[in-house]
């Protein structure tokens, strides 16, 4: 969803019409659709993720990332779907990284 928002902004959903964000943070998904007017984005997923396959994600930044948008993924060893915060585990951090990855593109 937040991908789609980013895409299409709120109004093609029935919300408000509103600028398109800074930046889309986002885990653990299977969306492979992108425009070329996708905002910057960045996505993080663990490698046992039994729903969202971490080389589905892959692909699609690096799709963005050819056309020119700013994008950063990162894949974790071992983790599975909905890792959350990520506290204890190889994506402990992670959080820190997307609010660096906002801020860079603010």
């Amino acid at each position: 969803m937040a991908a789609w928002l980013g895409s299409y902004g709120p109004a093609a959903f029935g919300g408000d019409d509103l600028l398109q964000p800074s930046a889309v943070i986002m885990q653990y998904t299977g969306h492979s659709d992108y425009m070329e007017n996708d905002p910057p984005t960045f996505a993080c997923v663990g490698e046992s993720d039994g729903i969202a396959n971490w080389r589905t994600m892959e692909r699609r930044l690096t799709a963005m990332s050819t056309l020119g948008i700013p994008t950063e993924f990162h894949h974790y060893p071992g983790l599975p779907h909905g890792f959350g915060l990520g506290t204890g585990t190889v994506a402990e951090g992670w959080l820190d990284e997307a609010v660096a990855f906002w801020k860079a593109q603010m």
